[in-house]
């Protein structure tokens, strides 16, 4: 039996979350699910929007589900997510960018996969307010940069990748980004010396001809790895080739704990209508069950998910259709069960 944190959240978090935990209970797996607060809602009762009780089912759980959370507008209040990916030691943000059949898209036969490094570069959470304005300092240590390539050439193994491609602007930043871009280099001739990851081809770009290129040349890319903001970024870009925000799940991996969760935010706007699209929780839900190593369940899940999506007849709005999050997610479980 697996123990899974489950944090709704806020807006639209609560729907694509019960959506997607209803399928789950149906798997072949067993599951004790926890549900934990954190967010807009959970601050304005609590005044906090990550209590410890969170905190510490997260720790002790297998993995951790994650909705969506608005943000607090008070400027020294923590972001829950942030402070979840730091305390569990999150450092790699795994964002898939893949283009599914039956989904609006700017290309076909999508499948990137965005490695973002999760715990420093300019979202270290040190600002100071000056009197003329504000400034951020923007930290990239040789461990993290290194660390993170690694998590890259791992990953583009495991899925059977052949480029890796680091992401960065060290011809003007070139002491911050210098260590990511030498980092990523001194690993990248460690594993050449390695058996299984000889084939694996390397090259580097400047961030903003990489942004051009996702656009304009998509299938150059398979796996890239880049800093904080910019995956941060590239990877929203990315969405918006294969189908949208509803369309991207992420993984974030430590060495003893994961949390998953669609790319999304709480989208206030159709909050409470039943209209979000599930797919990107659901995609997230296949990213724990990869991390668990549950990886015929996973592609169980995600199979049955394509199914709904090809036959374009239980779509939500976003995806040209009219249906509900829950009869869209109710449909991927019948073919789930099916298989």
């Amino acid at each position: 039996m697996y123990t899974i944190t489950v944090i709704p959240g806020d807006g639209i978090g609560p729907e694509v979350m019960e959506a997607t935990l209803d399928i789950l209970k149906a798997s072949d797996l067993e599951f004790d699910f926890h549900e934990a607060r954190a967010g807009y809602a959970c601050y304005q009762e609590t005044g906090n929007t990550l209590p410890h009780e969170t905190l510490e089912i997260a720790r002790n759980a297998d993995a951790t589900l994650f909705g969506a959370i608005t943000s607090v507008p008070e400027q020294k209040t923590p972001s829950s997510i942030l402070t979840l990916r730091k305390e569990l030691g999150l450092y790699a943000n795994l964002r898939p960018i893949k283009s599914y059949p039956g989904v609006k898209s700017l290309y076909g036969d999508v499948d990137i996969l965005i490695i973002r490094e999760n715990s420093e570069g300019l979202y270290s959470g040190i600002e100071e307010v000056t009197s003329e304005g504000a400034t951020a300092l923007r930290v990239i240590t040789r461990k993290a940069s290194q660390r993170i390539s690694r998590v890259a050439f791992e990953e583009a193994k495991n899925r059977g990748k052949t480029r890796v491609t680091a992401v960065h602007k060290a011809n003007v930043l070139r002491k911050s980004d210098g260590v990511f871009r030498n980092s990523f280099w001194k690993v990248a001739e460690e594993y050449k010396e390695k058996d299984g990851y000889r084939d694996i081809a390397t090259d580097e770009l400047y961030v903003d001809a990489a942004a051009m290129f996702l656009v304009t040349d998509p299938h150059r890319f398979q796996v890239m790895v880049t800093t904080n903001l910019f995956g941060d970024i590239l990877s929203d870009e990315g969405a918006g080739l294969v189908g949208g925000l509803g369309m991207a799940p992420s993984a974030n991996i430590g060495d003893d704990n994961g949390l998953f969760e669609p790319v999304h935010g709480s989208a206030p706007d159709i909050a409470s209508k039943g209209v979000a699209n599930p797919a990107a929780m659901i995609l997230s839900a296949c990213l724990m069950l990869q991390f668990l190593g549950e990886h015929q369940e996973a592609f169980k899940l995600e199979q049955a998910l394509i199914k709904v999506l090809e036959e374009g007849i239980v779509l939500t709005p976003d995806l040209g259709g009219t249906s509900t999050t829950m009869e869209m997610a109710q449909a991927v479980k019948k073919y789930f069960k099916k298989s």
